[in-house]
């Protein structure tokens, strides 16, 4: 089967998600009215123009009469994720005059949640923009496919296998669509919850409204350049902790408890192992700013539980410059960020799960070099016990995972370095990699307008590669360059 013949089975598809994100992309029109930006409602109406031009285009391909392998799906979401990035920079570029490649980089940190920013003041966008950039941050919090196939209310086995494409694999529900919704419903109460309790701090209505959808999909874009710190309130910064780890823990937890299904909090092992990761950043920063920085204590435990969290939860949003810390205390904090959230939230990194399952799968292996090849050792996860099969197959691509996000990361790094000479410490241009990799978006201040253009594409290119972890991107390239067969 060739590259177009392929493509035809699941062209269709990618129009409808093209043509129903469009709905979503034109939400910031309302912003431009309301505070009457009459020079923002050509350039952000050239987003869903497009994308409902695009997703037409699409959606006349003549239609194959065959289901779209798993290969072609891969392919398609790391398609779409491009495309509504490329498309997404048109605002920042027609109303503000900004590269064409600052603006793809802006909207790719927006999408993929990361907030690494290429704005160089974020108080001369207007409201419109800055709007934008926490809208883009929310939806792509649960995901492009997710979006579409809640709003198209259709399943089917290429629905199924686009949604798992995008990196999700909860199954709240027995269809792909009644998943959807019930994740859009929880998105939407805890995003409400999340303006609620940050309205409490004492900032206005639009400033809470754009942390929230910031700090509910763990996203990290600010309406000030200063961030966080601009508000110099401590209140806030304890209400914005909450509201990032509700965004990194698996929605499929809020579920549960909703439905009454007798699952106590704490017995979730990613939310345990998410609380032990804060408190143990805690306890390390707090004594690291202490004892290498000379920070007083109030300070270091301010800054220590902020960074701590948003960290672990993959949130841009950050109370303290890493650049000012010793290196140690950097590649801690990077540590943190590579882990990540959970499975099944808006967080990045390798995922709670993952760092859960290969814990397990180590000490499975180290048990059974110890018995008889003859003793059957059981692989128990999530407390039930998983076939030999099974577990070797899952395990190995659990594995497999984690190897190409550091393998992804070293070689990013050693790129960055060579496209990108810089007085800044080794240590920080990695922490920079893993937090463009990992979605987080913390910068130490290395990532900014004045970097070489090939560094910028290649920031991009992680961040793109981090989002849907990895394989669909490679699956990608594989299908342009060697076919899907």
């Amino acid at each position: 089967m060739d590259r177009i013949e392929q493509f035809s089975t699941i062209a269709h598809d990618i129009g409808d998600i093209f043509r129903y994100i469009s709905i979503g992309t034109a939400v910031p029109l309302v912003v431009a009215v309301i505070y009457r930006e009459w020079d923002m409602i050509l350039p952000m109406a050239s987003v869903p123009a497009t994308l409902f031009l695009l997703g037409t285009l699409f959606a006349r391909v003549p239609r194959q009469e065959r289901e779209a392998p798993l290969s072609t799906a891969l392919m398609a979401v790391a398609l779409i994720w491009l495309i509504s990035a490329l498309v997404s920079a048109l605002p920042f570029t027609l109303g503000l005059g900004v590269p064409y490649l600052d603006g793809v980089f802006e909207a790719m940190s927006g999408w993929t949640d990361t907030g690494l920013t290429m704005m160089r003041s974020v108080e001369d966008l207007p409201r419109t923009l800055l709007f934008w950039r926490s809208l883009m941050q929310w939806l792509g919090g649960v995901g492009i496919v997710a979006f579409t196939i809640a709003m198209a209310s259709r399943t089917g086995l290429t629905q199924f296998r686009l949604y798992r494409s995008e990196g999700r694999s909860e199954a709240l529900m027995p269809s792909v669509v009644a998943t959807g919704l019930e994740m859009w419903k929880i998105y939407l109460v805890l995003t409400v919850a999340s303006i609620g309790l940050i309205l409490l701090s004492g900032v206005s209505l639009w400033d809470s409204v754009n942390i929230a959808l910031s700090a509910i999909s763990t996203g990290g874009f600010s309406v000030h350049s200063e961030g966080i710190p601009f508000y110099n309130n401590p209140l806030l910064e304890v209400l914005i902790v909450p509201v990032m780890i509700a965004g990194a823990l698996p929605f499929k937890l809020y579920y549960l408890l909703y439905r009454r299904k007798g699952v106590r909090f704490f017995d979730d092992q990613q939310a345990r192992l998410l609380f032990i990761l804060v408190a143990l950043g805690i306890v390390v920063i707090a004594w690291d700013l202490v004892t290498l920085s000379a920070t007083d204590i109030a300070t270091a435990v301010r800054q220590a539980l902020f960074m701590s969290a948003a960290a672990v939860t993959s949130t841009g949003f950050q109370t303290a410059s890493p650049n000012e810390w010793a290196s140690v205390t950097v590649l801690f904090l990077s540590m943190l960020i590579v882990i990540g959230g959970a499975s099944g939230s808006t967080a990045g990194g390798i995922k709670l799960s993952r760092v859960v399952l290969g814990f397990q799968s180590l000490l499975w292996w180290f048990r059974r070099m110890f018995v008889s090849g003859k003793v059957l050792v059981p692989f128990k996860y999530g407390g039930r016990v998983i076939p030999k099969n099974v577990a070797d197959l899952e395990v190995s691509r659990n594995m497999l995972v984690i190897m190409l996000y550091f393998l992804t990361i070293f070689i990013a790094t050693v790129l960055v370095m060579h496209l990108q000479p810089t007085s800044f410490d080794s240590s920080n241009v990695i922490f920079e990699v893993v937090s463009a990799m990992c979605n987080n978006g913390m910068t130490a201040g290395f990532v900014s307008p004045d970097m070489a253009d090939p560094a910028k594409v290649l920031f991009i290119a992680i961040m793109w590669i981090g989002r849907l972890e990895i394989i669909p991107v490679i699956m990608l390239f594989m299908g342009v360059f060697k076919g899907f067969e």
